[in-house]
């Protein structure tokens, strides 16, 4: 799935990303790590993996999003 970058806090790793339909959905410093980024700026486009379904649906990974 693809997503925006939001906010990003290079402290704790974690932050948010807008789905396309402008719902935000934070993701924690696991979620973070398990890209292999080092930095994420708000605008980037970013492709993210997610675990549940609706409320209880959480981010697992995010990366950038590569054609």
């Amino acid at each position: 799935m693809q997503a925006t970058a939001y906010t990003y806090d290079p402290e704790t790793r974690s932050g948010q990303v807008l789905l396309d339909d402008g719902t935000p959905v934070p993701f924690d410093a696991s979620a973070f790590d398990a890209g292999g980024l080092r930095l994420l700026r708000p605008g980037q486009r970013v492709r993210i993996e997610t675990e549940g379904e609706g409320a209880t649906a959480r981010i697992t990974l995010v990366t950038l999003q590569t054609f």
